[in-house]
């Protein structure tokens, strides 16, 4: 009876461990993928075509919740891969797959499960969505096995799978078949350029911030819990971030004034520039967080506990969304 006890006991730590490892708090990384669905609506939203509305929104929330799976795949994959080198770290080691409860093959299996499915999902949405989800596959993947180990390409190819969210977001309402008036049509929707640069470089910013604050909390350990950090140093991060941060700044600012620009979805009489103080203080709230409290490392903490930034990034919405379907 203890045995049997003592087995069902470690099968259900195993199955939460699962659960766990597929990272629910980083899900909303995946939100990136609702983006193009924002920025759109001044071409897609007509009063009273509710069944249109919910066509676009829905085809956004599918491949939202395709990339949730997919995400959740990949950092089971990680933590097999990381299982040793997280036992040094000091907060990582609790892991389930690290602290033992989970066995690398099931959460390999597991990977292989979701995975699979999100990339079949996707085909089955269009097949640009699909190959498009293979390629962030096999990207994450080579960044588990190799480039995480890469300075600067580290940082670089965790900028880029954000930038592929954003993209299956634009590929899922451009290919997604609406019904509008009792007849079938598609959407020809371009996504500005400036989208895809802005989102490149916020990315870019959190995961040199996240560098950051893991090399402080490392100090001489650095080596052995992440080969890439032994490469960084403080001086040098510094100085990237703070590149990095001003043209993230810059971009967003001429992003307000592209209007005029094709496919640019955003006002031409330059309204959005009224976003610009949000944005700014939301980038100088989180470095702000990342030096005062070294918070970097947790980036889906800040977003969900740090009340001033939650509420700048509501008002930015709610400013954004009344000035793209005002001026429609």
């Amino acid at each position: 009876m203890a045995t049997a006890a003592t087995t069902h006991r470690t099968a259900l730590l195993a199955i939460r461990g699962l659960f766990w490892s597929t990272r629910p708090k980083q899900a909303t990384k995946n939100g990136l993928v609702l983006v193009p669905v924002f920025f759109t609506v001044n071409r897609w939203w007509e009063p009273g075509d509710a069944m249109g509305m919910l066509g676009i929104v829905g085809a956004g929330l599918i491949a939202c919740g395709l990339f949730t799976l997919l995400s959740g795949a990949i950092y089971l994959v990680n933590d097999s891969v990381d299982a040793e080198k997280d036992r040094a770290h000091p907060e990582k080691r609790n892991r389930p797959i690290a602290a033992g409860l989970t066995p690398v093959s099931l959460a390999l299996a597991c990977a292989g499960v979701l995975g699979s499915a999100a990339v079949a999902g996707s085909f089955l949405m269009s097949f640009n969505l699909g190959y498009l989800a293979l390629g962030y596959v096999v990207l994450m993947v080579f960044y588990s096995l190799a480039l995480k180990d890469m300075v600067i390409l580290d940082v670089m190819t965790i900028s880029a799978g954000f930038v592929l969210r954003a993209t299956a977001g634009s590929f899922a309402i451009e290919d997604s078949i609406i019904i509008r008036g009792g007849v079938e049509t598609t959407l020809d929707l371009t996504i500005s350029p400036w989208l895809y640069i802005v989102t490149a470089l916020g990315a870019l910013l959190i995961a040199l911030a996240k560098r950051k604050s893991e090399l402080a909390g490392a100090g001489e350990r650095s080596s052995s819990q992440r080969a890439s950090l032994s490469q960084y140093s403080e001086p040098v991060l510094d100085q990237i971030i703070s590149i990095v941060a001003s043209a993230t700044l810059v971009s967003y600012t001429l992003y307000t004034f592209s209007g005029g620009i094709t496919g640019a979805n955003v006002p031409a009489n330059n309204s959005m520039l009224l976003t610009v103080p949000f944005v700014a203080y939301g980038l100088f709230r989180y470095l702000f967080l990342v030096y005062r409290h070294r918070k970097g490392e947790a980036p889906e903490d800040i977003l969900v506990s740090d009340w001033p930034l939650i509420i700048n990034i509501t008002l930015w919405v709610a400013a954004a969304s009344a000035l793209l379907i005002l001026n429609r």
